[in-house]
């Protein structure tokens, strides 16, 4: 398994208003194996900023993955979405949909704006930590990322 595990450190993107989420997030990250930077925007305007690398976040390092939540305030997370796969340089970064909505159309749209996955948010605390260490084992052990992103 050790093999499996990226020699790198892995960045990660939470796009996420909740600080509660946030911090069970965090948590359930802190706790695996893996080697990973967790940068979180409050908003969708801050993510897409970070993305691209603009204004105070010109320093950003480039995201691995993105774990995104679809109710931001400025900007929501579908608009997010379209613009991260319009834009070349972010077009093949992997974007996990993480929210609490159940909502067939909110599934619909995710997939159509090519999501890599479309994750609801358990209501438990446990169940929740437990998703979340799932989507980082699968993410960052078991698929392969393009070495040039």
């Amino acid at each position: 398994m050790n093999d499996e595990i990226r020699a790198q450190q892995i960045e990660i993107l939470l796009v996420e208003d909740n600080p509660g989420d946030v911090r069970l997030i965090r948590e359930a990250l802190s706790g695996g194996k893996m080697g990973n930077h967790l940068t979180v925007a409050g908003d969708g305007e801050e993510a897409l900023a970070i993305l691209k690398k603009e204004g105070k976040f010109s320093g950003a390092p480039h995201m691995d993955l993105v774990l995104l939540d679809l109710n931001l305030p400025k900007i929501d997370g579908k608009e997010v979405l379209a613009e991260i796969r319009r834009d070349e340089r972010l077009k093949n970064l992997p974007v996990v949909v993480l929210t609490t909505s159940r909502a067939e159309e909110d599934i619909l749209k995710a997939y159509d704006l090519h999501a890599n996955c479309f994750i609801s948010k358990p209501v438990g605390v446990d169940e929740f930590i437990k998703v979340v260490q799932k989507i980082e084992h699968f993410w960052l052990t078991i698929v392969k990322f393009p070495s040039c992103q």
